[in-house]
């Protein structure tokens, strides 16, 4: 499927090579003041040809809004966006058309479809995400604006190297500082120095990416099935090259006791004497319904699979071939991955923000 979410939808579509990606956002209410720039802001913080850290591609991403949107702010009808693609270069894969890549998509689509565009991945490829991270720009400002929600991502471990962030205060320009996007002073830098060493090497490394959401409001998520935790996983899990999921203390729960685990309840003394937990071991949802503490999960991402080094593969027809790549990839995806995966955070709450509302 091309289409997520319940009452908040969007549909991507496009390839890396093609013509152009963008997405068609619908269930967008009305009135919602719809700033442009923050919307291009994230899609740079994704783009390509960043820094010798990313694939040297060199796109723009300059967002065009076709639809939905009048005099600043939404109409509550369909949101159209657009992105050319200005730096296609299909040729350059001419040498793969026959080939199956490791542990790329090449195979499992010919199986499944009977046809493929094998340009740079076609519809498998990350440069899918643009439409993902326009729509998530859109549901970053209905948060903000209904809820005082914020989403943040960032680089939490590349190979073997693993940073010390304080998810509760890290901030987006901490996060930003950082050619790497990991707010760490000490961890940051050598995470550059190991992604360049296995960019030299041409080979590719993976890691690890923590998002947390902020003041988000008690009471999402709709179990049993679409559990806010249930669909934050299959939303992360829907990103290319992503390995796994966990939130809250995630596996590391698994060697706690109970008495260790549970998060115990107090009354924080305010205004509104709220209901919060001393510890935050559940993530911020228990039952599948957020409990007003954030939400803290982290996404884990494999090695990007194009990598310069020889490797065994087979032909469409059953030869056995060594492949060697060439082409304009990333030896490390996570450097763009922190606004892709606060998008689907914010298309996730977005959505279940307006189930609620539905609901109550």
């Amino acid at each position: 499927m091309n289409t997520f979410g319940h009452l908040f939808r969007i549909t991507t579509w496009g390839e890396s090579h093609g013509g152009a990606v963008g997405v068609v956002v619908d269930g967008c209410p009305p009135q919602i003041d719809l700033d442009i720039s923050t919307i291009q802001f994230e899609l740079d913080r994704r783009r390509p040809g960043q820094s010798h850290l990313t694939t040297p591609r060199q796109e723009s991403d300059t967002v065009e809004i076709l639809s939905g949107v009048f005099e600043g702010k939404t109409l509550g009808t369909p949101i159209s966006m657009l992105v050319w693609n200005k730096d296609a270069r299909p040729s350059a894969y001419d040498h793969l058309k026959d080939l199956y890549r490791p542990s790329h998509a090449d195979f499992t689509y010919q199986q499944k479809y009977g046809i493929r565009n094998w340009q740079g991945g076609g519809r498998a490829s990350a440069r899918e995400t643009i439409g993902r991270v326009a729509a998530g720009a859109i549901a970053k400002q209905i948060l903000r604006e209904v809820s005082g929600t914020e989403t943040l991502a960032y680089v939490k471990q590349i190979h073997t190297l693993e940073a010390e962030v304080d998810a509760d205060m890290v901030t987006l320009e901490e996060i930003e500082a950082s050619p790497v996007r990991c707010p760490d002073p000490i961890v940051g830098p050598k995470m550059v120095e190991r992604i360049d060493q296995a960019r030299r090497e041409q080979d590719s490394l993976g890691g690890v990416i923590e998002s947390v959401a902020r003041n988000v409001p008690v009471g999402l998520g709709e179990p049993v099935f679409d559990k806010l935790k249930a669909d934050l996983a299959k939303a992360m899990m829907s990103l290319p090259a992503t390995m796994g999921f966990q939130i809250g203390s995630g596996f590391e729960g698994t060697a706690m006791t109970g008495s260790e685990h549970n998060d115990p309840f107090y009354v924080e003394k305010s205004e509104t004497d709220r209901i919060r937990t001393r510890t935050n071991n559940s993530g911020g949802t228990q039952g599948g319904i957020s409990n007003g503490e954030n939400i803290l999960f982290q996404v884990a991402f494999k090695p990007t699979a194009t990598i310069g080094k020889p490797q065994q593969t087979v032909d469409m027809q059953g030869n056995e071939v060594t492949l060697e790549a060439s082409g304009r990839h990333d030896p490390c995806v996570l450097v763009r991955a922190p606004a892709i995966v606060e998008a689907m955070a914010a298309l996730v709450l977005t959505d279940h923000l307006l189930r609620q509302r539905a609901k109550s």
